[in-house]
């Protein structure tokens, strides 16, 4: 940043609109004073888009609102939240909350807080962060006036986190600001004080009185940020990690037994992570890539001979991914699916890159993957993190052939989601035999034979098939099936 009068600058030309004119306006009609604050002003100086404006008002917040949202006309819309003492204004793509000054109080087993009016520096002094404490003066004899009591602005030039109350006091009343000091930290890449830092190691056991939800809702935006290990990272110097998810910190650490030690596991998905971040903002790829390897600690077993090993790690951390998207309140539907599909398959595409490419096996892995076979294949390069250029280079050299003869294949035999030409209906009819175990192996056979290129994926070629299947097992056909 430059330097003072460049911000205050930038300030006035951000308020000049026609939405903060109304707000100043009505403000001074009601006698009341009025501020914006928190995170919109923040990314003013930051250059940064918001549409979500804080309205501080000493005075009643929801009056404002309902007097701001009348002289706005039809294309206000107000939501009024009565028990919180706050109202919302939705206009022309802002989202204006509006809430009285108030000072605040917490119990030792709770982060909901005793809430009381209080003045604006009262209000500002109960935030998390100073660079989300600073306000500006929408009155019309102080409009544009930066309101700055804990230095916020400086904070912001150096970039640098740190709460306007004592942080031991900020962390232990309210627990999430814990890992919205990590998320901020991540997303705007500022450093964390160190007097604050320490107080989140002290406190770090305090997030256990925070829902689930909330949590997993910031760590879901620490995963989206442009370089998530930041936070990751953070979140394990801090001890936050050991309490939220214990499974990813177990990943940590390097073992040696005759000279031969393994990667460490933690930080090479943090890595992989990152590596996805560069391609795609897809959260549940992300979240693929931070379980890949999840099931490494559980699955590692040292070899006389090939030294360490990690044996079915992936289809163990298949397993694994429901009940952590359970522990976490994650939802459980195809996104949950997804991640365990791709945590399950992604060991095959490095496979198929270490030995001859058979048609079979391509086959295989697209008729498993289907539409996420792209995906996969993209996991799977983001999985690549040898310090070895040499190897590196070899590995994408042959995942180069993988994605051709992929292509070639679903070009040619059309195996992407395909269902089956001859279904188990098909094959009670042909044979006259109730659904059971004999119905499945013949099922399979025709799935098998067309997978490894031994029938064509037609309907007809695959009755002919399965017709002489039947009757090499001695079964009689009774009916012609179209």
């Amino acid at each position: 940043m430059a330097n003072t009068d460049h911000l205050v600058d930038r300030l006035a030309e951000a308020f000049d609109t026609p939405v903060f004119k109304a707000i100043s306006e009505v403000a001074d009609g009601l006698g009341y004073e009025c501020y914006a604050v928190g995170g919109y002003v923040r990314d003013i100086f930051l250059r940064r888009p918001s549409g979500d404006i804080d309205v501080v008002v000493v005075g009643s917040g929801v009056t404002m609102a309902e007097t701001l949202a009348r002289r706005l006309g039809k294309s206000a819309h107000l939501s009024v939240f009565k028990s919180f003492g706050t109202a919302q204004i939705k206009w022309h793509g802002l989202e204006l909350e509006f809430v009285g000054a108030r000072r605040e109080s917490y119990r030792r087993d709770s982060r909901k807080p005793i809430v009381e009016d209080g003045t604006l520096e009262e209000d500002q002094y109960r935030r998390d962060f100073t660079v989300n404490a600073l306000a500006v003066c929408l009155n019309g004899a102080r409009f544009g006036e930066l309101v700055d009591p804990f230095d916020g602005l400086l904070d912001l030039q150096n970039r640098l986190l740190r709460t306007p109350a004592p942080p031991d006091i900020t962390f232990s009343d309210d627990p999430l600001r814990m890992m919205r000091c990590v998320r901020f930290a991540t997303q705007l890449k500022f450093n964390i004080e160190d007097e604050a830092f320490e107080a989140i190691r002290k406190n770090a056991k305090r997030i256990e009185i925070v829902s689930k939800e909330r949590i997993i809702d910031e760590f879901n935006k620490i995963m989206s940020s442009s370089v998530p290990s930041i936070g990751l990272v953070l979140l394990d110097e801090t001890g936050l990690l050991d309490e939220i998810f214990p499974e990813l910190k177990r990943l940590q650490g390097v073992e040696t037994r005759n000279g031969r030690g393994h990667k460490d596991n933690f930080y090479h998905t943090l890595q992989v992570v990152d590596n996805i971040a560069r391609e795609s903002d897809n959260l549940w790829l992300r979240w693929a890539a931070l379980l890949h390897d999840i099931a490494k600690p559980q699955c590692k077993r040292w070899d006389n001979v090939a030294g360490w090993t990690f044996h079915n790690h992936n289809y163990i951390g298949a397993k694994m991914v429901p009940a952590i998207f359970k522990r976490l309140k994650l939802p459980l539907n195809e996104k949950m699916k997804y991640v365990q599909k791709l945590v399950g398959l992604h060991m095959r595409p490095i496979v198929l890159s270490e030995d001859i490419v058979t048609d079979s096996a391509v086959r295989r892995l697209l008729f498993e993957a289907g539409d996420d076979i792209d995906d996969l294949m993209t996991l799977c390069e983001a999985d690549i993190t040898s310090r070895n250029a040499e190897r590196k280079r070899r590995f994408f050299a042959n995942f180069e052939l993988v994605r051709q003869k992929l292509k070639e294949i679903e070009q040619k035999d059309h195996i992407r989601n395909f269902k089956l030409p001859v279904d188990g209906n098909d094959i009670m009819r042909l044979f006259g035999l109730p659904q059971g175990r004999e119905v499945g192996e013949l099922r399979n056979a025709v799935k098998d034979a067309i997978l490894d290129g031994r029938v064509p994926n037609e309907r007809q070629a695959a009755l002919g098939f399965v017709i002489s299947l039947g009757e090499e097992k001695g079964l009689k056909r009774i009916a012609d099936v179209e």
